[in-house]
């Protein structure tokens, strides 16, 4: 397999049945193939009273149950609780995996053999190095400002560092963009971090792991070597498998449309970026604390489900969009955080989380309404115990993300079937309406 081939496309379309149509305005029926369980929304447009009438849209506000592209890369059965990549189920991947291979496994569609990992993780480390210039541009930021944005911005940034990116269908300058993505996010990240604190950067290690690598740009001080914490290190691996796609959430569909324009991938991954900095997607782990610590003691608990269930507060890192069941990953990262905290110790605000889990769980009225524990509540407190300021959480999910985004992007590049987005409208504003001035003259 050449540098930048992906071998795992979508499945071949598989027809099953008809969809009957009768438009009671003219009695013309219409019959409509279904495949793959969804019925092509340009089929609609045959529907129509005349010559003139434009045919039928599907109005479907937020995308609730419109399939916008074909993918072979995540499948969720939000009933269930199943999340896989390329099939392979997300609790076999966390167990065995490194963030590496599953970066390589969503991008290519197979697992690596050796000689393509090594391979792999030679390119991404030879690439963790960013530009000197990339330091004073961040400099130009206050200290106070959000991670999220000072990350967009780089992020955008780095396209006009390397020119070439914009040659998107080379296969080697986009293999070559992705190493980069993949390699720097982390090291900006870190810079990040420092520039808020206040402290000299740390250039990457490449002696050291993805994970751990990171974790040295981020903590270390005048130690001659960095060491991390075994349990934090395995702590950030895992989280950054569970976090590294998610299908077509509200980030990727970013990324996608974005890249539809044929933008390079810098700016498509800025896209993506600015799209999880909002707090109904990836500010949510940091949403959940936030809740902590409004909440300030456990004897306050009572008081708040009351007022959760009264509308006039909302329980946050409950429930899930996609997941109707337990979220999988929730899980995973709920084995995790119990390692981690048996190490770091129980705080008061361990404590308050532990107990809204307790009561949530045992409460029929998030039961009723299977507002389980999703990813987002235990992770924002595993990253906590890692002493990372709370808006640094989403930077984090980031980093992970930036794989899936990667994946995501070149899959939609290499679709024949895809165009630039351009949602419809129905527009319901004025009709034609002659020009006259409210203006005094």
């Amino acid at each position: 397999m050449s540098k930048g081939e992906t071998v795992a496309q979508a499945p071949d379309e598989t027809a099953a049945g008809t969809l009957a149509v009768t438009d009671s305005r003219t009695g013309q029926q219409y019959e409509f193939p279904i495949t793959d369980g969804a019925v092509r929304a340009m089929d609609f447009r045959k529907i129509k009273t005349g010559p003139d009438d434009f045919g039928v849209l599907s109005y479907d506000p937020a995308f609730l149950n419109t399939a916008s592209c074909r993918s072979a890369i995540t499948f969720i059965d939000g009933d269930k609780g199943i999340l896989r990549y390329r099939g392979y189920p997300i609790e076999q991947l966390a167990e065995g995996a490194t963030f590496l291979e599953v970066a390589w496994l969503l991008r290519h569609g197979e697992l690596p053999d050796q000689a393509q990992y090594d391979q792999w993780v030679h390119d991404i480390t030879y690439h963790t190095y960013v530009h000197e210039n990339i330091k004073s541009f961040l400099q130009g930021f206050r200290y106070d400002a959000h991670p999220m944005s000072m990350l967009c911005s780089t992020v955008a940034a780095l396209s006009s560092f390397y020119p070439a990116s914009k040659n998107i269908h080379d296969p080697a300058e986009r293999d070559l963009s992705i190493i980069r993505l993949l390699a720097k996010v982390p090291t900006l990240a870190a810079f990040i971090y420092r520039h808020i604190k206040g402290l000299p950067f740390v250039y990457p290690d490449n002696d050291l792991s993805y994970v751990e690598n990171f974790l040295s740009m981020v903590a270390r001080m005048s130690e001659p070597k960095y060491e991390s914490r075994p349990v934090f290190t395995k702590a950030m691996e895992v989280l950054f498998i569970l976090h590294a796609d998610h299908e077509q959430n509200c980030s990727t569909t970013a990324v996608r449309t974005v890249g539809s324009a044929h933008a390079d991938p810098f700016s498509a991954v800025a896209a993506g970026i600015a799209a999880l900095y909002g707090p109904l997607h990836g500010g949510a782990n940091e949403a959940v604390l936030r809740m902590i610590e409004q909440i300030g003691h456990p004897k306050n608990i009572p008081a708040f489900i009351e007022d959760v269930k009264a509308g006039k507060g909302r329980l946050m890192g409950f429930g899930h969009r996609v997941y109707k069941s337990y979220d999988p990953r929730a899980r995973i990262v709920k084995r995790l955080a119990d390692e981690v905290f048996q190490e770091v110790g129980m705080d008061k605000d361990l404590e308050i989380a532990l107990e809204l889990e307790r009561i949530a769980l045992s409460d029929d009225y998030f039961v009723s309404r299977k507002l389980y524990p999703n990813v987002d509540f235990y992770t924002g407190l595993i990253y906590r115990s890692m002493k990372f300021p709370t808006d640094f959480f989403t930077v984090l999910f980031a980093i992970a993300r930036t794989a899936g985004w990667l994946a995501q992007w070149e899959e939609m590049l290499l679709d024949k079937e895809q165009k630039i987005s351009r949602p419809r409208q129905i527009y319901v504003g004025y009709g034609e309406r002659p020009y006259r001035s409210q203006l005094r003259k």
